[in-house]
């Protein structure tokens, strides 16, 4: 059975996150445990909060050696929330710059918008080549809890991009050979999110 482990560094909605990805029939385990994180068919990075406690949690295990090297072999990663932030180069939070893990291009920063947080159901414009997103109509609504996005879109240019707005277009998806990552919650998004969740297990 395809394996999927769902990686416990101190953040993220665990168990929310492995029921939503043990719905699409795959073996799930929830662990820190980097060899078994290494060897799996797929490996989830969720993540909630600030984006410095999420980094210094990788850092504490570890896992940022690990994901890199997932990647670099071609190996599917999935983040999830700030677990698809602490992806790019930096995350910059009340005007502290966080290191992150450098495998997407782009700094994550403060949301251009009216409202923070973007709180809430939002409809997203899919790229016509994804795969992540394969099947996800116009009208098809994700739930967000943020203040801090991707907002460079420009930086992503080599991947697809799925995009949201909230007064300003930011980076609802992204999808770069084996990486793959979502600013919404696919757990919290009901049927949406199994439609997410079961393209990138087809992957797998």
């Amino acid at each position: 059975m395809t394996s999927v482990v769902v990686l416990d560094y101190g953040s993220g909605n665990l168990r929310s996150a492995e029921r939503a990805v043990a719905r699409t029939g795959v073996d799930v385990t929830v662990t820190s445990d980097l060899t078994a994180a290494a060897e799996a068919d797929g490996l989830v990075v969720p993540g909630v909060g600030a984006y410095a406690a999420c980094m210094a949690g990788i850092e504490e295990i570890d896992a940022g050696p690990m994901i890199a090297a997932r990647v670099a072999a071609g190996r599917p990663v999935l983040g999830i929330c700030v677990g698809m932030q602490i992806l790019f180069e930096a995350g910059v939070e009340h005007g502290v710059e966080t290191k992150g893990l450098g495998l997407l291009p782009g700094v994550v920063a403060k949301l251009s918008a009216e409202r923070i947080p973007h709180m809430g159901w939002n409809t997203v414009d899919v790229p016509g080549d994804s795969i992540l997103m394969r099947g996800v109509g116009k009208d098809t609504r994700f739930y967000f809890v943020h203040s801090y996005a991707a907002n460079d879109l420009d930086a992503l240019h080599e991947a697809k991009v799925t995009t949201a707005s909230h007064d300003r277009p930011f980076a609802a998806a992204v999808e770069l050979g084996p990486l793959s990552a979502a600013q919404f919650h696919p757990e919290k998004s009901g049927d949406a999110g199994y439609a997410l969740l079961r393209n990138w297990v087809a992957g797998l």
